[in-house]
């Protein structure tokens, strides 16, 4: 059977392991503090400028998306094309 913990359990530490855990906490103390010194640093900071969307940058990309589908669309139209030659050619075989 295991043993049973009660007022009487007892337990050794070593010096060693003390020391360990006063280092890790400590450790863990400084993060915490310089988080917190590091977000309020960045509260202070000023905001970003919403960004400015010129038009001739809006018809640039405007233009460049109606060329990317026409490019798209003679694609389509080249494999379809093509699938119809391979299927011309598999009819032939049978």
């Amino acid at each position: 059977m295991g043993k049973e913990l009660n007022e009487d359990t007892g337990f050794n530490v070593s010096v060693k392991t003390l020391i360990g855990i006063g280092f890790a906490m400590a450790t863990l103390i400084g993060m915490w503090f310089t988080l917190q010194a590091d977000i309020d640093e960045a509260k202070q900071l000023p905001e970003p400028p919403a960004p400015v969307i010129t038009r001739m940058e809006f018809d640039m990309k405007d233009q460049l998306v109606r060329q990317t589908i026409m490019t798209t669309q003679e694609d389509v139209k080249e494999i379809k094309t093509t699938l119809e030659k391979l299927e011309e050619k598999i009819d032939d075989l049978r």
